[in-house]
C-alpha cells in the first residue's frame, strides 16, 4: 500500500518559516519524481515545487522561487518543503505528490497534477499579518 503522509503545517506569521515533510513508503522512492502542490480556498491546485528522482533537478512555481526549497532524503524516503519569507498568498493546504519517472519531459509537465500517482492527505499552512 502507498502512503504519502505530510507534517509540519501550521499557522505562521508573514515573514516566518515553516518546514514541511513528507514521509512515503509502498513505492521505491528513489526511482520516484516528488512535488508539491498547493490549493487555496476557491482556487486550483497549483503545483509549488517538483524534485528529480535523484535530486539532482528542482522546479519553482515562479511566486515561491528564492524563498522554498525542495530537499529530498532518499534514504528517508522523506521530501521536504522549506518555506521561508512566507506570505499571505501562501495561505494553502499543501500536498506531496508522486510520479515515476520524468518530473518534466516537456515544459512546465511538472506542474501538472494530473500526471502524478500518488497523493497526500494535505497539511494546512495557513500565514497571518
Amino acid at each position: 500500500q502507498v502512503q504519502l503522509v505530510e507534517s509540519g503545517g501550521g499557522s505562521v506569521q508573514a515573514g516566518g518559516s515553516l518546514r514541511l515533510s513528507c514521509v512515503v513508503s509502498g513505492i521505491t522512492y528513489s526511482t520516484f519524481c516528488m512535488g508539491w502542490f498547493r490549493q487555496a480556498p476557491g482556487k486550483e491546485r497549483e503545483g509549488v515545487a517538483s524534485i528529480t528522482a535523484g535530486g539532482s533537478r528542482t522546479y519553482y512555481y515562479d511566486s515561491v522561487k528564492g524563498r522554498f526549497t525542495i530537499p529530498r532524503v532518499n534514504t528517508r524516503h522523506t521530501l521536504y518543503l522549506q518555506m521561508n519569507s512566507l506570505k499571505l498568498e501562501d495561505t494553502a493546504m499543501y500536498y506531496c505528490a508522486a510520479k515515476e519517472g520524468n518530473c518534466s519531459p516537456y515544459t512546465n509537465t511538472w506542474t501538472r497534477d494530473h500526471t502524478y500517482t500518488y497523493w497526500g492527505q494535505g497539511t494546512q499552512v495557513t500565514v497571518s499579518s
